[in-house]
């Protein structure tokens, strides 16, 4: 196999929206995250699946350098977003994760009114010139999230008064508002019951003509129904990853086929 010139790798991993090479992570003296190297391609839906502790939370905190509030944590390698290292020194986290936004596993709406909580990031970030704009950025956030018709009338009410389901719209919503290019999601809809799930599910399809998602998910079910991709991760190691149908049908490691048949897990 030919070895790739520097300058070609580069170009091949400036074609994903999002490229991993050989990311170590580690806490203290664990190793968390092993050798993964990964593309994600842009406006798609990845899904991160495997078992409980098994490294996919972790290394999707790495994409937006979340890890860096853990003091005892260290991360390896490579992490391009639009050819850009984001470990580069010179990169402020705090415009990354403007552009890289984070959906927690439980809803978190800040304890402001439903419009502040969405208002919040624009107004830090200076993305609105006066409040006809800031305005029109909360409307226009809301409907993204498919949340405008059930708070319109009510956005000076505190957001933590919403049920589940609404809240991490809501939460969904406030991403948004800062225009990211990429939504990671940690196990979204874990909190949630089965209608609500259903409700965020749409809006991740409707999503990704517009962003570059990234979810962790522990259901598998869901992962097939919204994902174009999906990565395996077993023990820290990325042990496959591919198109969301071939993974489910005809994974290649006797790993993926064992946890998706149930065998362990």
């Amino acid at each position: 196999m030919n070895q790739m010139t520097k300058p070609e790798k580069v170009a091949a991993m400036n074609e994903a929206k999002i490229s991993a090479e050989k990311v170590q992570v580690f806490y203290g003296d664990t190793h968390a995250i092993k050798d993964v190297s990964i593309r994600i391609e842009e406006k798609t839906v990845t899904a991160f699946i495997g078992p409980s502790g098994c490294g996919k939370s972790t290394f999707l905190r790495c994409i937006n350098r979340m890890n860096d509030t853990i003091d005892v944590c260290r991360v390896e390698g490579n992490i391009l977003i639009d050819g850009e290292d984001i470990y580069d020194p010179k990169v402020d986290p705090v415009q990354l994760r403007a552009k890289v936004g984070m959906v927690f596993q439980k809803p978190n709406p800040f304890p402001k009114s439903i419009f502040d909580n969405i208002a919040y990031g624009p107004r830090i970030h200076g993305l609105a010139r006066n409040k006809a704009a800031l305005e029109e950025i909360v409307a226009s956030s809301l409907q993204k999230a498919g949340l405008w018709n059930e708070v319109k009338d009510r956005l000076d009410e505190p957001g933590t008064g919403l049920s589940g389901g609404q809240q991490q719209r809501l939460c969904i919503a406030r991403a948004i508002a800062v225009s990211p290019e990429v939504i990671l999601m940690d196990e979204p809809c874990s909190a949630l019951d089965p209608i609500a799930t259903a409700k965020v599910e749409e809006l991740i399809d409707e999503l990704r003509e517009n962003y570059t998602i990234v979810i962790v998910t522990h259901s598998m079910q869901q992962a097939a129904r919204v994902s174009q991709r999906t990565a395996f991760f077993h023990l820290g190691n990325l042990v496959e990853e591919g198109a969301t149908n071939d993974i489910f049908t005809n994974p290649r490691d006797k790993r993926t086929q064992d946890y998706i048949t149930g065998r362990f897990g």
